[in-house]
């Protein structure tokens, strides 16, 4: 006959825990449901970050430009010097074949000079430290032997010299690396904060972006102001015939430029030579203040990250930054201003 045991109860202590477990697992379902989710970040908030990147990446740029060019002068530098330790170690050889000609020569009569036998055998540094005690050295040889030492000395000044250039120039291209690793990771940035945003977002981004330049051109008569100098009505002309070619990272023209390949590209079409960067060509002229500005004065903005050519009626004609094209726009939108500069 079949056993009937009553049910084994389970204990209160196990009870207990299976209760409070339940409890802590139903008070971490309803806050998880009750959580706010993680706040995306709002249109003009995504907006200010990204035009602080790309402020940020104009830096890099113009760092970026200035290592270039320092790169390029270093590299004609170089090749100068290389040049000129050739074309003196070809003269040196010339005159210590001299010099040879001269001792066969009185070897040939039985009459080889002590001083010349000492040359041939040590180095004339050393030769012209002993020379004066010897007799038979004559103003002719004396001559020669000098012109050799000196001669020397100017190789080993090249050579010195162009190896310091090498070593510059490395250091260079380094920097060079590092500050265009920079732009594109400041840009990449802006990308990615811009991918948060919807298809619509991004666009009014973009209207507004644009309605300053188009507002400004509407509204403005450029010529109605007088330039500040030849050349630089021709500079804001060279650049008025660039617009709508897009912002470029490092571009000087003439398809696509950044905000002081711009400015370079312009003043070079009014024969007029201006540096690569916005940190040097703010000494391409005279500084002057806001109402002093007239049509075709470099004016400067963000501490120097930007630069871009008076339009006259307070409007500036620049590069502005990626994603946008050279344009005419209020200065009024383009961010702090620093001064202008008359070239």
């Amino acid at each position: 006959m079949a056993s009937h045991r009553r049910p084994k109860q389970p204990s209160r202590t196990r009870v207990t825990v299976l209760t409070t477990a339940a409890a802590a697992a139903v008070a971490l379902s309803s806050q998880a449901a009750n959580a706010a989710p993680s706040e995306k970040p709002s249109k003009d908030e995504v907006k200010a970050k990204v035009d602080a990147l790309y402020e940020e990446s104009a830096l890099a740029t113009d760092r970026a430009n200035g290592a270039e060019e320092k790169q390029e002068k270093l590299e004609k530098e170089i090749d100068t010097l290389q040049d000129q330790v050739a074309r003196g170690q070809d003269d040196l050889n010339s005159m210590r074949d001299g010099l040879g000609l001269m001792a066969s020569s009185q070897y040939r009569t039985g009459a080889v000079d002590p001083s010349v036998q000492l040359f041939l055998s040590s180095d004339p540094d050393d030769y012209l430290d002993k020379a004066s005690a010897i007799d038979q050295l004559s103003a002719q040889q004396v001559e020669a032997l000098k012109k050799v030492q000196d001669k020397q000395r100017v190789l080993a000044q090249q050579r010195q010299e162009a190896a310091g250039k090498l070593k510059e120039l490395s250091d260079t291209r380094k920097t060079l690396g590092q500050k265009k690793k920079e732009v594109q990771e400041k840009l990449a940035k802006a990308r990615t904060l811009l991918n948060t945003l919807t298809a619509a977002e991004q666009a009014a981004i973009k209207t507004a972006d644009t309605r300053a330049s188009r507002d400004a051109g509407d509204r403005v008569e450029l010529g109605n102001e007088a330039p500040a100098s030849e050349r630089g009505a021709a500079a804001l002309a060279a650049a008025k015939t660039q617009m709508g070619k897009p912002y470029v990272s490092g571009g000087s023209g003439p398809n696509s430029y950044d905000c002081s390949g711009l400015t370079q590209w312009a003043y070079n079409q009014a024969g007029q030579s201006i540096s690569r960067t916005t940190y040097t060509q703010q000494n391409d002229g005279v500084k002057i203040g806001r109402s002093a500005l007239k049509p075709g004065d470099l004016v400067f903005f963000n501490s120097l990250a930007h630069v871009g050519l008076y339009a006259g009626n307070g409007v500036v004609l620049h590069a502005p930054k990626p994603g946008a094209v050279v344009r005419l726009e209020s200065m009024s939108t383009i961010g702090s201003f620093q001064f202008g500069v008359r070239v």
